[in-house]
């Protein structure tokens, strides 16, 4: 009866290190085991364009899918009220964007705070709520169901020595994981 204790013990201490070491016990030690598939969603992406063409973006809801054109770029924009400027040293872009509900869920956001502009010294600005003489504003908040639209001007203030080169947007107040970069000149 020790003899056969001894060796149960035996068994378990030798397939414990074994297991311990990779191996399975069934002449496969050493080998690494499958790589499993992966169920998380892709990661960040960026997608990259020149104003006037269309990027389709994702957004973090399921059925969240939006066509987005940079169809104009003003540099400089001027204001469109007497009283609203932009600030010392500094002055406004716009950007008109068109945002194309090509999924199923309600498109139900705030459109420029998934909006930036980036110089060429990489440095990003956001939105401004302002009017633009370039054309109507987008709306501060938009509802938009599948296959509508909406159309807009989006202002931002940006330093008078700056040379913005792209314009950045993204769904979900641009937190989802795909952005849209448009080239601008």
């Amino acid at each position: 009866m020790r003899k056969s204790a001894a060796l149960a013990v035996f068994g378990v201490l030798a397939l414990t290190a074994l297991t311990a070491c990779g191996g399975s016990g069934d002449g496969e030690a050493g080998r690494d085991p499958e790589p499993k598939a992966e169920s998380s969603p892709p990661g960040p992406s960026v997608q990259r364009a020149a104003v006037g063409e269309t990027l389709t973006l994702r957004g973090q809801g399921e059925g969240e899918r939006v066509a987005v054109t940079v169809r104009n770029w003003a540099d400089p924009a001027a204001s469109a009220g007497e009283y609203d400027k932009p600030g010392g040293g500094k002055r406004w872009v716009a950007a008109q964007l068109e945002l194309r509900n090509t999924g199923k869920a309600l498109y139900d956001e705030i459109p420029g705070a998934g909006a930036e502009v980036i110089d060429d010294q990489g440095q990003r600005f956001r939105s401004k709520t302002a009017e633009v003489t370039a054309g109507p504003g987008m709306p501060g908040s938009v509802k938009v169901p599948a296959e509508e639209k909406a159309l807009g001007w989006i202002v931002f203030e940006v330093p008078v020595e700056s040379k913005i080169v792209t314009v950045q947007f993204g769904l979900g107040s641009g937190y989802a994981d795909q952005a849209g970069w448009w080239a601008v000149k």
